[in-house]
């Protein structure tokens, strides 16, 4: 009864049945391609998992300190352009939950922290109106009535919006001289998260657009734990001076 329970956990989730067989049934642990899958799927779930608070830290920061100084409002939109064009383009394609799952979480997170800098810096209606905006535009997104060709082109777009996404935060952190209420915790979980996609597309999907979107996010990710690292306290020290 154990062993069935746990075939069906994990087959055809996690690994093919002849990958089952070969580590669970035949102890056979160096089996180089099951193990790769195991190891991508582990990750992939894993990503999805934590994508689930990955910017919850961000959220409570900017509501415990009532203010969203030093995040740029321009840099979320660019962001989100590139969560709903890869999470869209994914669903075309029928490509499994763990090779994407985290764009849904991390959208969920990144259009609430859109609405409170609008409500923060002043601008509640303004906020409220981004949200109805954006859900409607996702909505049309997902539907059948967007064509294939626009969904594709759209995740050939994430690359350009990932990169100026992250350069306007980067300028907002430079032209304050410190990182603002950007979370550490938040930032350090999206690069790692991004590095270990590039591995997951790799396994699960073999899109090459894919890869090469995680590739180029990863760095800009890199560019941003950079000035966190750099800017470290930089806020407390203007404060003191």
């Amino acid at each position: 009864m154990a062993v069935s329970a746990l075939k069906a956990l994990f087959v055809p989730h996690v690994l093919p049945e002849r990958c089952y067989d070969e580590l669970f049934l035949n102890f056979n642990l160096l089996h180089a391609p099951c193990l790769k899958i195991l190891l991508s799927k582990g990750l992939g779930f894993g990503v999805v998992a934590g994508s689930l608070l990955v910017k919850l830290p961000q959220i409570l920061k900017i509501l415990g300190a009532k203010s969203a100084e030093g995040l740029s409002f321009n840099s979320i939109l660019l962001e989100l352009l590139a969560i709903s064009g890869s999470m869209a383009y994914s669903i075309s394609r029928s490509f499994p939950f763990s090779a994407w799952g985290e764009a849904l979480f991390v959208m969920i997170q990144t259009v609430s922290i859109g609405f409170l800098v609008q409500h923060f810096g002043g601008h509640t209606k303004r906020g409220l109106a981004f949200l109805l905006t954006y859900f409607s535009l996702l909505s049309l997104l997902l539907s059948p009535l967007t064509p294939a060709v626009v969904v594709t082109a759209l995740q050939a777009s994430n690359m350009p919006a990932v990169v100026v996404s992250r350069l306007l935060q980067a300028a907002t952190n430079y032209r304050n001289g410190h990182t603002g209420q950007l979370s550490a915790v938040t930032t350090i979980l999206l690069f790692a998260g991004s590095l270990a996609r590039i591995f997951t597309s790799i396994q699960e999907t073999g899109d090459a657009l894919l890869v090469l979107t995680y590739v180029v996010s990863s760095g800009c990710h890199c560019l941003i734990t950079g000035q966190l690292l750099y800017y470290w306290n930089a806020a407390d020290r203007l404060k003191r001076e």
